[in-house]
C-alpha cells in the first residue's frame, strides 16, 4: 500500500498542502489531479522539488486505483531525477498493481544493483516474480529478504505466499501464522488468515494481495 508518510511529505506551498489535504480525506484522484498541474505548472522550481510533487500525485493516483496513472507520474518524477531509487521502488509497485510485472522487475533490478540489501525492492520483486511464475527467483530474493530482516510481515507473507504456490503448504502455515501473531489487528495478519482458511477448509490458498510498503 501506499505510505501515508511520503504523502505527507510534500513541499510547504499552500496549492500543494490542498492538494495533500484532499488526498487525507480520500479524494485521491482530485489531489493527484491537483499535484500534477502543480508540477506542471513549476517550471522554475528546482528539478528535485518538482519530483517531489510528482512522485506524491503518483502516490495519489495509486490509492485512488489508477496505477497506469502512478506509473506515469512516477516514470515523469524519474525524468527529473533518474537514479531516485524511492521512486523506481515506487513506480514498480505501480507497474505491479497494473500487472506489468517486467517494467517491475526491469526497475528493482536498478535499485537492487546499487543496494543489493534494499529490503522493500527484494520483497517486491520476490512478488512480482511470484506472479510470473518463477519461484525459484523469488524464492531467493524472499530468502535474502528475511536473512535481512527476520521479523518483516511483508517478506513473511510473501514467502508463504511463494511456499504455498511450491507446494509446501506447512511451511506456508507457519509463516501466515507468525505474520497473525507479529501484526495484529492489520491488513496482513486479515490476508494470512484468509490463507490459512483456505488450507484448512479448501486446502486451496491462492496468494492474497502483495507485501505492503516497508518504508
Amino acid at each position: 500500500m501506499p505510505s501515508a508518510g511520503r504523502i505527507a511529505a510534500a513541499p510547504i506551498r499552500p496549492t500543494t498542502v490542498f492538494a495533500v489535504a484532499l488526498i487525507g480525506l480520500k479524494q485521491y484522484k482530485e489531489g493527484a489531479g491537483r499535484l500534477e498541474k502543480l508540477a506542471q505548472a513549476m517550471v522554475h522550481a528546482p528539478a528535485s522539488l518538482r519530483a517531489d510533487v510528482l512522485g506524491q500525485a503518483a502516490q495519489g493516483w495509486l490509492l485512488a486505483g489508477d496505477p497506469a496513472r502512478a506509473y506515469a507520474a512516477d516514470g515523469a518524477a524519474l525524468g527529473l531525477r533518474p537514479d531516485d531509487a524511492g521512486l523506481l521502488v515506487d513506480r514498480a509497485e505501480a507497474a505491479g498493481s497494473a500487472g506489468w510485472f517486467d517494467k517491475a522487475i526491469a526497475d528493482l533490478d536498478r535499485v537492487l544493483k546499487a543496494d543489493p540489501a534494499r529490503l522493500d525492492a527484494l520483497i517486491y520483486r520476490a512478488s512480482a516474480y511470484r506472479e510470473q511464475g518463477h519461484l525459484a527467483p523469488a524464492q531467493a530474493d524472499i530468502d535474502k529478504a528475511l536473512t535481512l530482516a527476520p521479523d518483516s510481515v511483508p517478506a513473511l507473507l510473501e514467502r508463504g505466499n511463494i511456499r504455498r504456490l511450491g507446494g509446501d503448504d506447512d511451511g506456508a502455515r507457519q509463516d501466515w501464522v507468525r505474520v497473525a501473531l507479529l501484526a495484529p489487528g492489520s491488513a496482513a495478519e486479515a490476508a494470512a488468515k484468509a490463507n490459512i482458511e483456505r488450507l484448512d477448509i479448501k486446502g486451496d490458498a491462492a496468494p492474497q494481495p502483495k507485501a505492503g510498503r516497508t518504508r
